[in-house]
C-alpha cells in the first residue's frame, strides 16, 4: 500500500518538483495550494493521510492555523511544516504546536524523503507482548489511559493529552526512578535531537510539573548537564 501525502505549498514550481520527486518515491500525493482548500480536503477524510507536509506561508489559512484545525480533526496525523522562515520563535511556534519536524527552505528533496518514511515508520503501530504497550498505565492512584490521551491524576483531575505529551509520559511512566538522558528522551519521542526539539521537551516537562503539583509521591527533576528522573515515592 502506498503511502498517502497531503502537500500544502503554494509555490507553483517547488510543489510540483516535490509531489512528481514523492511519487517517484512511490508515495500517493494530493497536493493543494491554498490552505482553506486544504483543510477542505482534510475534513472530507481526516483518516486518509500518512503524513501533511505544510508550508507556512499559505493564503487561505497559514500553515500553522491549518494545523491547528488539522489537529482537532485527527490529533494522531503527523506532519512537518515547509517553508523559507529561519525565524527561531516560527520554529518554536511550529514545534509546540505539535510538527513532527520543520524543513528550512532550500531543502534536499532526498533528506525530506527520509524525513517523511522516519516519522512515518515511528506513527505505525508496533505489534508487541511486551507490556510496555499496555493500554492503562497506573503509579498509585495515577492513572495514564494510553488510547483514550487521558491523565487521571490522585486528586480525580481529568487532563486531556496531546499526541506527543502521551508518548512522553508513557516513557516516564515505564522508567521510574531512572535517569532518563534528554538525547534518548528526544529520540525516542520526537525522532530527533536538536536545540528547537530540546526546546519543546523542556515545555512539556514545565506542564507535567503543574499536572503532578498536587501529587506528594511523584516529582520530576532535572539531573543537570544529563536528562530527567521521573521520582515516584
Amino acid at each position: 500500500m502506498k503511502h498517502k501525502i497531503l502537500l500544502v505549498e503554494d509555490e507553483a514550481d517547488l510543489g510540483n518538483v516535490v509531489k512528481q520527486y514523492l511519487e517517484l518515491m512511490d508515495f500517493d500525493v494530493d497536493w493543494q495550494q491554498n490552505g482553506r482548500t486544504a483543510l477542505d480536503v482534510f475534513e472530507k477524510s481526516p483518516n486518509a493521510f500518512h503524513i501533511l507536509l505544510i508550508d507556512v506561508n499559505l493564503p487561505g489559512l497559514n500553515g500553522f492555523e491549518l494545523a491547528e484545525h488539522v489537529i482537532k480533526l485527527n490529533p494522531d496525523v503527523p506532519f512537518l511544516f515547509l517553508t523559507a522562515r529561519g525565524d527561531k520563535n516560527d520554529r518554536l511556534n511550529g514545534l509546540k504546536i505539535g510538527a513532527d519536524d520543520y524543513v528550512v527552505k532550500p531543502f534536499d528533496v532526498d533528506e525530506l524523503v527520509l524525513r517523511i518514511r522516519n516519522i512515518i515508520k515511528r506513527k505505525q503501530p508496533v505489534v508487541s507482548t511486551e507490556p510496555a504497550q499496555q493500554k492503562v498505565i497506573n503509579i498509585g492512584t495515577t492513572q495514564l489511559f494510553v488510547d483514550s490521551l487521558k491523565l487521571l491524576t490522585d486528586q480525580g483531575e481529568e487532563i486531556i493529552l496531546t499526541p506527543r505529551e502521551c508518548d512522553l509520559l508513557v516513557l516516564f511512566f515505564n522508567n521510574v526512578n531512572r535517569v532518563l538522558k534528554r538525547e534518548e528522551i528526544l529520540t525516542k519521542v520526537w525522532g530527533s535531537n536538536d536545540y528547537f526539539v530540546g526546546r519543546s521537551l523542556d515545555v512539556f516537562i514545565s506542564r507535567f510539573r503543574k499536572y503532578f503539583q498536587h501529587n506528594i509521591n511523584i516529582s520530576i527533576k532535572n539531573v543537570y548537564g544529563i536528562g530527567f528522573v521521573f521520582n515516584v515515592k
